[in-house]
């Protein structure tokens, strides 16, 4: 029996997000003394709040340690952020267990292969549209946006409709 996208996004309670190359479009600036900065859209953002005032838990899984991902993650109160992992299923189990969900009811986005044995467990899989064509290919849904660019807006937006959520947040803001 398969079950569509929308069924499975309608049991979401926590969406999981990759950073580089999902929550921005994967480009680190490194400058001279060392620091790094990166682009964050202000629509995945506002996607995030809205996310969490609809009641869902929203977290970050990292390979890498930024502090410009801590900042972006303390601006919009995602209390879940873990960084500069190299094992990303071992920190995602302890993620679910500290959430105190099941695999079913998590959402993840990632784009490219470290991201693929967290994808392989999660009750909803998606991809921004630019991912690694692996990845894309293993997805439950694809953004048309591409990584950075609104894709993971798009995703919370699929989320929320599915769970009938979307068109309150949509009132909210009338």
């Amino acid at each position: 029996m398969t079950t569509t996208p929308e069924a499975k996004a309608s049991h979401v309670r926590l969406l999981l997000f990759d950073v580089d190359g999902v929550l921005t479009d994967g480009v680190v600036v490194m400058h001279a003394d060392g620091s790094e900065s990166k682009g964050f859209h202000i629509r995945d953002g506002a996607a995030i709040v809205w996310a969490q005032r609809a009641g869902l838990k929203v977290g970050l899984l990292s390979a890498r340690s930024s502090g410009a991902t801590t900042h972006r993650a303390a601006q919009l109160a995602v209390r879940i952020v873990v960084q500069g992992v190299a094992n990303k299923v071992t920190a995602y189990e302890q993620i679910i267990r500290d959430a105190g969900v099941d695999e079913a009811s998590v959402a993840y986005m990632g784009d490219d292969l470290l991201d693929l044995p967290v994808l392989k467990r999660v009750g909803f899989s998606a991809a921004p549209a630019d991912a690694a064509p692996e990845v894309r290919a293993r997805v439950q849904w694809v953004s048309t946006a591409p990584g950075g660019r609104g894709a993971a807006r798009e995703m919370i937006e699929f989320v929320l409709r599915a769970q009938q959520r979307w068109d309150d947040i949509v009132r909210q803001h009338s």
